[in-house]
Formats: C-alpha cells, sequence, structure tokens
C-alpha cells in the first residue's frame, strides 16, 4: 500500500475537493469516512469535477485505516474532522507519518468556546480539551489556533 501525500479524517465534499485540484501531477489525497451514504454525496463531486482518479476514499474506522498506512514520514498534508473522541488517537498515528514542514489541520478545536467552560463535561468536549492540550506539549510540531470558524490548529512537522 502506498501512502498518498494528503489524509484527510472526516468526509467534506467541497474541501476535499479543493485540496484535490491543488495536487501536484501524480498527487493523491486519501479520505476516510465511516459514512457510506454520506460520502457518495462526495464521490459523485470528485467524478463530476474529474477528480476521481486522485481521490480515494476508504470506508472504515479512520484509526483502522491509518494504523494501515506505512509508517514512513511522507505526508504533506493532514486534515483532521471527525468524532472528536479520536482526535488524539488520530494525531498519533498521523504526526509521525508527516514529513518534516508537512502541515497537520485539526478543526473544531475551540467548540464553540465550550473549551475554556469547566463546567462542560461532555465526552466531545474533554476530549478536544485533551487533544489541546497534546498539541500544546508536542515537540514534534510547532503550532498555533486561528480563532477563526469554530478553532482550526494549524501545525508544522519539524
Amino acid at each position: 500500500m502506498t501512502t498518498p501525500p494528503a489524509t484527510a479524517v472526516g468526509q467534506q465534499t467541497t474541501l476535499y475537493t479543493g485540496i484535490a485540484r491543488g495536487l501536484a501531477e501524480g498527487g493523491s489525497l486519501l479520505c476516510c469516512d465511516i459514512s457510506a451514504e454520506w460520502t457518495a454525496i462526495g464521490v459523485g463531486a470528485w467524478e463530476e469535477a474529474g477528480l476521481g482518479d486522485r481521490i480515494e476514499l476508504r470506508i472504515a474506522p479512520a484509526l483502522e485505516t491509518l494504523r494501515a498506512l506505512p509508517h514512513e514520514a511522507v505526508l504533506d498534508l493532514v486534515f483532521i474532522d471527525a468524532d472528536k473522541t479520536g482526535y488524539g488517537h488520530y494525531w498519533d498515528e498521523l504526526v509521525p507519518r508527516v514529513r518534516p514542514g508537512g502541515v497537520l489541520l485539526v478543526d473544531n478545536v475551540l467548540w464553540s468556546g465550550r473549551v475554556i467552560e469547566a463546567t462542560v463535561t461532555d465526552d466531545d468536549t474533554i476530549a478536544i480539551r485533551a487533544f489541546n492540550d497534546k498539541v500544546a506539549g508536542d515537540n514534534r510540531v510547532e503550532a498555533m489556533v486561528l480563532t477563526a470558524f469554530d478553532g482550526l490548529t494549524i501545525a508544522r512537522k519539524l
């Protein structure tokens, strides 16, 4: 199995179409999702845009898919926007596979401000707090949070 230069965990048709269009010749994008129903929309859009040969969709638990990837650091770009309780595990699997200078993007890290509200203790919020702490203490990357939208972590692999 070869590793694509870009990997996305969670499926977003428009975003991934844009990423695929921006790939260098021969580049590819691996998308991980568990919903064949929702991703069917994306697949149709990718095919219509002429990008079907650049995007590979794997319908399976993302952690299972990521663990099956080669361990070499060859990824150029990672985008994580999936189940929030999995963020830390996805990070652990992906950071070693990102080449130096590669970028990791993680969506929803401010969680509508709930991450700073001590009284909010649902599983997703607790997981995002833990994830943010993990990234802040990770000396393999330099990272910042863009406070636009719902918070976007932008990290560059050192």
